[in-house]
């Protein structure tokens, strides 16, 4: 066994990303550093849609601070400013038991200008709820060093859009679905470099909002998530994500996301990112790129 991995006083223990992407990874082991049991910031944070992860992409960890005999959560707020939307994103999660992870979330589409170009109005604003679940199936990212097996998550979004009337005028096949995804995440500790990946099932548009299924397409697409993130500092991480996305609409087509992302622990509470981002092209507004922000609070 690596000898870091004996001495948890010595190691580099992960963390996550938040919205485009948060992670931090930290030195700990100090009856300080624990929060409800985990070592700081080991809860990780939380992706746009609700679940424990990057800012893009959902990780195999569970969030909250709770161990494998404890309950732990996070409360969240994002915000994504690109050239001609704007995105609000906010929820919560539980995570039991370091087992199961339960998740909400409500996402806020603000159309902006676009949106009266289009004939909606200016502001006319899509809101979509998301509800999560994420079953850890083996494996441990921080605990086990001396392995490569990574742990290995199963979940599973339902979302629902409050906009059907426009969702099926834009030609999507219906204002509700459920994307699931499969995660599977590595720390190498004496790397400090976080490896994440992610195949997700979908059929969403714009991650849910724009409706789900097209003219052009309505089964189920296979699509690849990744996120790597890399120790600066016990308080600062860099890293990015990539997100790719089904095509189904005829009105526009839609490109995959990414983001570059730097991550902030101020305290063992507390997670702050900030990342650049690119969604790529939405309806009639191409190289849609700007900032995303994100905070977590974790108990």
């Amino acid at each position: 066994m690596n000898p870091r991995a004996r001495h948890p006083a010595r190691c580099l223990l992960a963390l996550a990303l938040c919205a485009p992407s948060g992670i931090a990874l930290a030195q700990s082991g100090d009856a300080g550093d624990r929060v409800g049991g985990k070592l700081l910031l080991t809860g990780g944070v939380t992706q746009v849609e609700g679940a424990a992860g990057g800012g893009l992409t959902p990780w195999a960890v569970i969030g909250g601070y709770g161990t494998r005999d404890q309950i732990g959560a996070n409360a969240f707020y994002t915000r994504v400013d690109v050239d001609d939307y704007a995105l609000d994103s906010y929820g919560v999660l539980v995570g039991f038991h370091d087992r199961v992870e339960l998740s909400f979330s409500r996402q806020k589409f603000d159309t902006q200008a676009v949106g009266g170009a289009l004939g909606l109005g200016n502001g006319f604003t899509f809101t979509q709820d998301t509800l999560g679940v994420k079953v850890r199936l083996f494996g441990d990212a921080v605990l086990e060093q001396d392995t490569w097996l990574p742990q290995v998550s199963v979940g599973a979004q339902y979302k629902r859009n409050d906009q059907a009337g426009v969702l099926a005028f834009v030609g999507a096949r219906d204002d509700s679905g459920i994307d699931y995804y499969a995660s599977a995440t590595k720390l190498l500790l004496d790397k400090s470099l976080l490896l994440n990946g992610t195949v997700r099932l979908t059929k969403a548009n714009q991650f849910g909002i724009l409706g789900f299924g097209g003219d052009l397409n309505d089964d189920y697409e296979a699509q690849f998530e990744g996120s790597v993130a890399y120790l600066l500092s016990r308080n600062f991480a860099i890293g990015g994500e990539y997100r790719m996305k089904p095509d189904n609409l005829g009105i526009a087509e839609e490109n995959d996301a990414w983001d570059v992302f730097v991550a902030w622990a101020p305290s063992k509470h507390v997670s702050l990112t900030l990342a650049y981002v690119d969604l790529g092209n939405i309806v009639i507004a191409d190289n849609q790129r700007g900032l995303y922000a994100s905070l977590q609070v974790g108990f």
